[in-house]
């Protein structure tokens, strides 16, 4: 399934019924009164987050939603029927703006979560309200009043506790594959992650955490380089990074200053980021010449008070521990949340 992070949509409640004006006609009775029922109340525009879906592809073509409409009213007193609500189900992530101010509507954070987003008009009420003693045959009745409506867009962010970000090929993908049942594709070339993959981490006898793999940034993804730009807000929900750093020798790559760039990257976006909590894991060290750096780097690493795993994502080494390490402090945020 082709996955689909925004969308906009336009979205309009359904419009009340009129009033009806109408007289009462029996035999026998010359002076029936008024007897117009009312018009019926429009369907309301519902949102539901459901964790079944994980994409919004199902408004790629589809952008227009309109609820029902409440019936007219008639005569004998009959009110109109009420227009159905229109629910319509989004995945659990999903944040709802308003496209014209960019205000934050909604934000949908839990399976079955509902938000009434436009309502629906009130049904006019028919001529029978509108008679007094000096105002028998009220030749009028009120008209329905218009459903709301909104144009809206729809971000999805990921639901993760964890977050795996580094350069492109520093290893996200391999790590993600091994830690958990996630299945990314991996390969020799930049970019092979063009999107992000969710992953849960079994930790201890019963917990877990759900860590994500964010397609590689570069410098200057905050302006739209790379693919950045497009999946940096799948990490603001995140509670700790995983940073991956490459140290095989023939990237010929700086481990500290790809470090640097990351985190410079996350400040640009969102500021409070790049203080969020992070561990780093000096992958590849199964590669004899990746030693020769490390002194330098746990000595760089110790001095900002990060915690520095050394490991390797193709041979499983060091894994257990980071894996460990990271379930705690997770399990330690949430409690303070608490």
């Amino acid at each position: 399934m082709k996955f689909i992070d925004e969308a906009r949509i336009f979205v309009k409640a359904g419009d009340g019924g009129r009033g009806c004006v109408s007289f009462r006609r029996e035999k026998y009775v010359p002076k029936g009164g008024p007897d117009g029922g009312n018009g019926g109340k429009g369907g309301d525009v519902v949102f539901v987050a459901d964790s079944r879906l994980a994409s919004l592809l199902d408004f790629r073509y589809k952008r227009e939603f309109e609820a029902e409409r409440g019936e007219h009213g008639m005569g004998s007193q009959c009110s109109g029927k009420n227009g159905l609500d229109l629910r319509i189900h989004l995945p659990v992530g999903t944040v709802l703006k308003d496209e014209e101010t960019g205000e934050v509507i909604a934000d949908l954070t839990y399976d079955g979560q509902e938000f009434v987003c436009c309502k629906g008009g009130r049904g006019g009420k028919g001529n029978e309200h509108f008679a007094t003693s000096t105002h028998q045959a009220p030749k009028f009745a009120q008209p329905g009043e218009p459903g709301l409506a909104k144009q809206l867009k729809l971000e999805l962010k990921l639901l993760a506790d964890v977050g795996i970000i580094g350069f492109p090929n520093a290893g996200k993908s391999t790590l993600i594959s091994h830690i958990s049942a996630a299945k990314p594709k991996i390969a020799d070339y930049p970019f092979t992650t063009l999107v992000p993959n969710l992953g849960v981490v079994q930790y201890g006898e019963f917990g877990g955490y759900v860590v994500a793999d964010i397609p590689g940034l570069i410098e200057g993804a905050h302006e739209g380089k790379g693919l950045g730009i497009k999946f940096l807000k799948h990490i603001e929900r995140t509670m700790l990074f995983i940073h991956v750093l490459d140290l095989s020798p023939f990237t010929k790559r700086d481990p500290i200053e790809d470090f640097k760039v990351v985190n410079e990257e996350l400040r640009s976006f969102n500021p409070e980021l790049a203080q969020r909590p992070q561990v780093v894991a000096l992958n590849k060290i199964d590669i004899t010449e990746a030693d020769e750096q490390m002194p330098k780097l746990l000595k760089f690493f110790k001095g900002l008070g990060i915690k520095v795993f050394p490991i390797s994502a193709a041979t499983g080494s060091g894994l257990k521990d980071l894996v460990n390490y990271v379930g705690r402090e997770v399990e330690l945020h949430k409690k303070k949340e608490k």
